[in-house]
């Protein structure tokens, strides 16, 4: 709902003398030009610059937008920076405490305003995805008709939680998590600025790296823990940051991992080992040493992947769904819900039956045809289907294995120079042993010597 007395006079305080306010919010951009990350979103002439006068008036007036992204990244902000960047009304509620009571009297108070005083309203809408169908079809008519313009944020998939008439009225903007670089110059920018720190500390560079690795590409994460630890240096009477003075504040060891060095290898190297060795307690340490430093959860999912190829292959076919599964749920979700989805996904790996005859054999296939082992296809094996291919001889002899009882044709596949080649060789671990049984049949009906 709009301010009462008591907000008003509340804020107007909190404006006068910021200092009683969290760091997070005394430094929340007063401008759209001081937001840090979200540039794809604040190019001129597009939605939010509108939202905020900038750009020529006229017939088209500004769109109702979602914002949706991960928590931190700056939804709440941009909402804040347009309430006050424009000369519109400009109304706050949470889909937490609102309902359908409380739109309608916005809606209603929008059109009054409208009517009576010629002023556009703004309603602001946090998690938005927690209203029901019922409470999100109540904003329809204002959105409809432009009573109101609505900028709804959501952590949660628009197209998943929020109904579809809402969403085709609206513009769906995207909010990408905020990078090392945009959390580096946040924090820099708090630790000088007069509504900040006021140059009280300094952060030295392995206590502003263990910062990044604990915000997590979450702005406000960033601030409170820079906040909390300034005070604790302040407190011992230091003027710099300590990297212990971090990790007693915020309760975390700095892990000692670079992102883009040995340690960023090595760790992975000893993660992918010890599911190869099924040690599923040893591959959960690394996990959770990746995890814990920062790493890029897609890199994760990545070497997951070609684990389940690697190491696992026939022995476990349900290895790989499982990695390729996790890793499309990390890119969906992001931390700190993949940590969850990486456990399953590494748990599973780690447990299941080896094999690398997928591996080997493939391998061994490639070496074959470097080395130019390779030799015309069969004859009858040749595309038939062209004119002229039967003058040719392409297709003579084929039998289709379909007519047979068997499903299977003794016939050449191979190349001469290959006929006799075997490259995959199973192993009897897990569900590689149907595999190998298969393997001994089909050979057999092919009409293939045995190695």
């Amino acid at each position: 709902m709009e301010p009462d007395l008591f907000t008003a006079a509340a804020e107007e305080r909190q404006e006068k003398d910021p200092t009683g306010s969290p760091l997070a919010v005394r430094m929340r951009p007063r401008t759209l030009d001081e937001v840090v990350g979200q540039q794809h979103l604040l190019k001129p002439g597009s939605p939010l610059r509108r939202l905020v006068g900038e750009g020529a008036a006229g017939p088209a007036g500004p769109s109702s937008v979602f914002l949706w992204g991960p928590p931190g990244t700056g939804k709440t902000t941009l909402a804040y920076v347009v309430s006050k960047a424009t000369n519109k009304r400009f109304v706050e509620l949470s889909a937490i405490t609102a309902g359908v009571k409380e739109v309608r009297a916005v809606i209603d108070g929008a059109r009054r305003a409208s009517g009576g005083y010629g002023q556009e309203t703004v309603l602001f809408l946090d998690e938005i995805h927690r209203f029901s169908k019922a409470q999100q079809d109540s904003l329809l008519p204002a959105v409809e008709n432009r009573w109101v313009t609505l900028i709804a944020a959501t952590t949660e998939n628009p197209y998943f939680s929020v109904i579809s008439p809402l969403l085709s009225r609206s513009l769906l903007l995207t909010l990408e998590p905020l990078t090392d670089d945009d959390i580096r110059n946040l924090l820099r920018r708090a630790l000088t600025d007069d509504r900040g720190l006021k140059s009280a500390v300094t952060l030295p560079e392995d206590t502003e790296d263990h910062l990044l690795r604990i915000a997590g590409g979450d702005a406000r994460r960033a601030l409170t823990a820079l906040e909390a630890a300034a005070g604790a240096a302040l407190d011992k009477g230091e003027t710099e940051i300590a990297l212990a003075t971090l990790e007693e504040t915020v309760d975390r060891a700095a892990v000692k991992y670079d992102r883009d060095g040995d340690q960023h290898y090595d760790v992975a190297s000893a993660l992918i080992k010890s599911i190869r060795g099924s040690d599923v307690d040893a591959a959960l340490h690394y996990l959770a040493r990746m995890i814990e430093a920062g790493e890029d959860p897609r890199f994760i999912a990545r070497r997951l992947m070609i684990s389940a190829s690697e190491d696992i292959g026939l022995a476990d076919p349900n290895a790989l769904p499982i990695a390729v599964a996790a890793a499309q749920a990390v890119a969906m979700i992001g931390f700190p819900e993949a940590a969850l989805t990486l456990s399953h996904a590494t748990i599973a790996l780690a447990l299941a039956p080896k094999s690398i005859a997928a591996t080997t054999a493939i391998g061994a296939a490639l070496d074959d045809v470097r080395k130019g082992l390779a030799g015309p296809v069969p004859s009858h094996l040749r595309d038939s289907h062209y004119k002229g291919a039967t003058k040719l001889g392409h297709g003579k002899g084929y039998v289709y294995p379909h007519d047979l009882p068997e499903g299977i044709a003794e016939q050449q596949y191979a190349p001469d120079a290959l006929k006799d080649r075997t490259y995959y060789e199973p192993t009897r671990h897990g569900a590689e042993a149907r595999y190998a049984d298969a393997v001994e049949w089909t050979r057999k009906h092919l009409g293939r010597k045995r190695p």
